[in-house]
């Protein structure tokens, strides 16, 4: 082997290197999921149609990347949202990402009193 395919093998080595990107690394939400499996919110809203909850975001963060758990339990209802994939994404800032539930979309009534579970996280 020569000294030019050596380099040229390096380089091609270094630059297959930088396409890469680490795999997703789901979490499992299950019932009775403690707080360390909850992502923390920065701020939570709900009105009659829906929920919003605003989480730390990389740039990349969607609402696919969350999964819910509603429990009804003695007249209360609680939900708890957990990340199921790691937003691997790089800005020089970190950022929120406001994602929106529905109601429907959450198995719950209009007027239903609800108790988030997750940890709040202050700005």
């Amino acid at each position: 082997m020569n000294r030019r395919n050596l380099l040229l093998g390096l380089g091609a080595m270094a630059l297959s290197g930088c396409v890469t990107r680490p795999a997703p690394v789901p979490i499992a939400l299950s019932p009775g999921a403690g707080p360390a499996e909850l992502e923390a919110i920065y701020a939570a809203s709900v009105t009659r149609r829906g929920m919003t909850i605003r989480v730390a975001s990389n740039g990349c963060t969607a609402k696919p990347d969350f999964a819910f758990y509603v429990e009804r339990k003695g007249g209360a209802t609680t939900v708890a949202f957990a990340r199921t994939r790691v937003d691997t994404c790089r800005t020089i800032r970190a950022a929120h990402a406001d994602l929106e539930f529905s109601l429907s979309e959450l198995g719950i009534a209009p007027d239903t009193p609800v108790f988030i579970l997750n940890p709040f996280n202050g700005l």
